[in-house]
């Protein structure tokens, strides 16, 4: 059976909207005919970007929503999803409004998903070293610290640059995440592959070129730094009792809660009987070091045979086929098939 193409599917945008009115309206001109519906969601912005679009209708897929307080990025979106399934989308596209993001890579972002590889498609801009060679070093460096410890704590291993907000997801997955519970905040788009991680969907990177224009960023390392660090540590010790003791006890298990107090300890003791061993002013026995090294070396080798475990164990079946597909009858007035692809 071949797969189904863009004329196929119904696709929808959701943009949302904080202080973006000197580039809103360039994004929506860029998005191409494939896209049967644009939503953009006023997030409370205070230059009033929902309403800018209205006053400006050159767009006949526009259609404006306005969150009443403001929700952080995470709550635009999460808006923006809740309409695009109620409205049966197969696939649904966030991109910013600050003209960051090109509109033209969308077809690059659909199709895995189209083709049932993935269920979920972000944005790496770190792909090409050329252009990694080009970003400033501290943005480089953060983005690192950022993309081990969401690797850690979300389990896909091979995803790089979990900040990038330029995401494609199936409607049938939308309808099977826990909306209510992801980050509305800045810790959204890392918390969202963690919840993706928990269903077992296919995350796919898409390699893309990092645009910076005159846009201001609200993301500072000082503010996010203890939220970021803090939500990383939750996630993993969910992730780690969800998927090795109460979903499945497998090998795994044991080389965890053997290996871990087996290092701290032969590390704890170890420390101990150095500091003994100074203060006395006496060597410490042969007895005495093994008693501390091997602990460490057996419990390192159980740590980095679950690590190995946990690695290979990412999903690599996309979900959404498997899913029995419930869609509702999209309202009278709802644009039907995109146009295909030029």
């Amino acid at each position: 059976m071949s797969s189904p193409s863009f004329s196929d599917i119904r696709i929808a945008v959701v943009i949302p909207c904080y202080r973006v009115t000197q580039h809103i309206l360039q994004v929506i001109e860029r998005i191409g005919p494939e896209v049967a519906e644009i939503f953009v969601v006023d997030d409370a912005c205070p230059d009033h970007s929902g309403q800018f679009v209205l006053d400006h209708p050159h767009d006949a897929r526009v259609t404006v929503l306005f969150n009443p307080e403001n929700r952080g990025v995470g709550g635009a979106v999460m808006r923006g999803y809740r309409e695009a399934h109620a409205k049966g989308y197969d696939c649904v596209v966030k991109i910013d409004g600050d003209g960051q993001m090109d509109p033209g890579l969308l077809p690059a972002f659909v199709a895995p998903i189209l083709s049932g590889d993935a269920d979920y498609t972000k944005g790496n801009r770190f792909y090409n070293p050329e252009d990694v060679r080009a970003m400033p070093s501290l943005r480089l460096f953060g983005n690192a610290v950022l993309s081990f410890m969401n690797k850690a704590s979300s389990g896909y291993w091979s995803t790089f640059d979990p900040t990038n907000g330029y995401t494609a997801i199936s409607g049938e997955v939308i309808g099977h995440l826990p909306l209510q519970k992801i980050s509305e905040r800045y810790f959204f788009e890392t918390d969202m592959l963690f919840r993706l991680g928990t269903i077992g969907a296919v995350v796919c990177d898409i390699p893309m070129k990092a645009v910076y224009a005159d846009e201001v960023s609200g993301l500072h390392i000082n503010k996010i730094l203890g939220p970021f660090l803090r939500g990383h540590a939750r996630n993993f010790c969910k992730r780690i009792i969800y998927s090795y003791y109460l979903r499945d006890f497998s090998a795994a298990s044991i080389e965890l809660v053997l290996g871990l107090p087996l290092l701290l300890w032969g590390a704890g003791f170890g420390a101990y009987a150095w500091w003994e061993s100074i203060r006395a002013g006496v060597p410490a026995t042969s007895g005495t070091v093994m008693l501390s090294a091997l602990p460490i070396i057996t419990g390192t080798q159980l740590l980095l045979s679950f690590l190995q475990f946990d690695v290979a164990s990412q999903p690599t079946t996309a979900l959404h086929p498997r899913l029995q597909r419930k869609r509702p009858t999209p309202p009278e007035g709802t644009p039907s098939a995109p146009a295909p692809l030029p």
